[in-house]
């Protein structure tokens, strides 16, 4: 489906009356509107709930969530930061932002949960069990779950190396030697980093087998994929969620583990046994 706002602007002519109310709205405060419910948008332009709700589905939408939803994928992509905290304060002065917070970020695992293809994710373990090298770039938010994936599958296996724009070699430095057999798995969520686009783009053409974790299927990540894992990533304030997509690196991690085969066990052993020697942890005596 092209972008909504493009199709409103497109069809608005032929709309009627209270659809062209709708529609007006939407396109001139589209960064509002993609947080109203069905009757806050209804109140705002002047119409009943159930006109909102057969616009939607006029358009195509299952559902009013479907097309806030998209509306919500144009305004990730569309605003700033400062931008995001003039829309975010609007929307939470007046409410409990703890309560907000935690029941969005449960909406979007469940959300990902459901909608998460497990032949792509089969797809995606298969792939980095038996990578002959395994990359894993991420910038900016997305780098903590970059590094938080890259510290467990460290101890999985010894051909992981987590690309880092902090690092004394350039981003293009680190992947240089990547080939096939290789696995490149790219995090990036709205606002998409450039440079994790070109990154990826040079990996496919190198012939790496090309995993992208991100929102959705219209995301620059996902046509360089040839395993694409989207999570939900919604929008509070600044802030960019990533509960579903950390939920997603998590699933992935122990998918890997126990497809990996017995030498988890040796490779734990053996850490053990170093972290007791040089007091890695701290043991408590009950």
């Amino acid at each position: 489906m092209e972008d909504i706002l493009t199709a409103l602007a497109g069809g608005i002519r032929g709309f009627s009356k209270s659809q062209r109310s709708i529609a007006g709205y939407i396109l001139s405060s589209y960064d509002k509107a993609a947080f109203m419910t069905a009757g806050k948008l209804a109140s705002e332009t002047g119409v009943s709930e159930s006109t909102v709700v057969r616009f939607a589905q006029e358009l195509g939408y299952r559902s009013y969530p479907e097309m806030r939803r998209a509306l919500q994928d144009v305004a990730r992509n569309r605003m700033t930061s400062l931008e995001r905290i003039q829309v975010a304060r609007e929307l939470l002065e007046s409410g409990d932002i703890l309560s907000h917070v935690f029941s969005s970020d449960v909406e979007q695992i469940r959300e990902t949960m459901e909608d998460l293809s497990r032949a792509d994710f089969d797809n995606a373990v298969t792939a980095i069990t038996n990578a002959r090298n395994i990359y894993i770039f991420g910038l900016r938010s997305s780098s903590a779950l970059a590094n938080f994936m890259g510290f467990y599958f460290n101890l999985l296996f010894e051909n992981v190396r987590v690309v880092s724009e902090s690092s004394a070699l350039e981003v293009f430095e680190q992947i240089l030697r990547i080939k096939k057999d290789d696995v490149f798995i790219a995090l990036s969520f709205p606002r998409y980093s450039n440079r994790t686009i070109r990154a990826v783009s040079y990996a496919r053409e190198c012939g790496a087998t090309v995993i992208g974790i991100t929102d959705n299927a219209s995301s620059p990540i996902a046509k360089f994929s040839d395993c694409a894992l989207y999570a939900k990533s919604d929008m509070v304030s600044f802030v960019d969620t990533l509960t579903a997509p950390l939920s997603l690196v998590n699933a992935l991690i122990v998918a890997v583990s126990a497809k990996s085969g017995a030498d988890i066990y040796a490779n734990f052993e053996r850490l053990e046994r170093v972290w007791d020697e040089y007091g890695v942890y701290e043991k408590r005596d009950d």
